[in-house]
Parts: structure tokens; C-alpha cells; sequence
């Protein structure tokens, strides 16, 4: 793969990364007033961890993907998967806390948790190393889950 094309896919896969985490952004503080007042379990992360996280989610991404697509071609069922665990999760910031739809938004993050664990199995399979380093994501989505079902019982 030629130079130029290596960098325009980079550029491309850090772009989308960002869309992915600027829309989740507007979509969440949009609904943080809202989100304030709810009901949350006693035991949990603090507040700030998550934008933390997020940060270190979408960094180990970019890097893992940025590397990847520097020294070989990115398998389509994963550039597929990438898509629909980005798709997912800004629509789960949409419905969860744009439009305050907590069973809807359960729903949709547990379809969130399935994606993201068929990405990190599919990225296994063909790099276990960086799949290793991406398990952060369904970790963390997994967490988000059992918040986001929480809220949804304690509302």
C-alpha cells in the first residue's frame, strides 16, 4: 500500500473516531441536566472516571487502528463491526440522555455490550494482540450497562 493511502485511511479512521466521540459528547451534555436527577445506586464510579475512560477508549483505538492499517489491510468484517459499535454508541447517547429513554437506551447498550464483545472476538481472531489492548471497550460497555439498567429500575 502506497504512502498517501496509508495516511488517508488514518486520517479517515481518526476522523470517524472523533465524529464518534464529539457526537456522544453533544448528545450526553445535553442530557446531563436530566441525567442529575436520577436516582443512580450508591456504589459506583465517580462521575469524572467516565469521560476518562471514554478518552482512553478512543485513543487505544485510534492508536490500535492507526497502526494496523499502517502495516497491513483492516479485514472488512471488522471495518464493518467498527461501524456498528460506532453507529450504537452514538445512538445510545442519543436516546439515553438526548431524549431521556431509559428502557430504550437499555435496550440499545446492551446491543452496544453484544457488538462490542463480536468486535473484540472478531479483532482476536485476526490480531489477539490489539484485541488485548480493545478489551477495555467491552469492559467498560459492560459497566455502562449495568449503570444504565440500574438507572432504568431505580426510575
Amino acid at each position: 500500500m502506497k504512502t498517501n493511502s496509508k495516511t488517508i485511511k488514518i486520517l479517515i479512521i481518526v476522523a470517524s473516531i472523533l465524529t464518534v466521540a464529539i457526537l456522544g459528547s453533544i448528545f450526553v451534555n445535553l442530557g446531563m441536566d436530566w441525567y442529575a436527577t436520577l436516582a443512580r445506586p450508591s456504589q459506583w464510579v465517580p462521575d469524572i472516571l467516565i469521560p476518562i475512560m471514554w478518552t482512553i477508549i478512543y485513543l487505544s483505538f485510534a492508536i490500535v487502528l492507526a497502526i494496523w492499517v499502517n502495516k497491513t489491510i483492516l479485514p472488512k468484517s471488522t471495518l464493518i463491526l467498527l461501524i456498528v459499535n460506532g453507529i450504537i454508541n452514538v445512538l445510545w447517547c442519543l436516546l439515553f440522555f438526548t431524549f431521556n429513554l431509559t428502557l430504550i437506551g437499555n435496550i440499545t447498550i446492551i446491543l452496544n455490550l453484544i457488538f462490542a464483545i463480536l468486535l473484540t472476538i472478531n479483532i482476536y481472531k485476526n490480531q489477539k494482540s490489539y484485541a488485548y489492548i480493545l478489551s477495555i471497550y467491552p469492559l467498560w460497555v459492560c459497566i455502562a450497562t449495568t449503570l444504565n439498567t440500574a438507572i432504568w429500575i431505580l426510575n
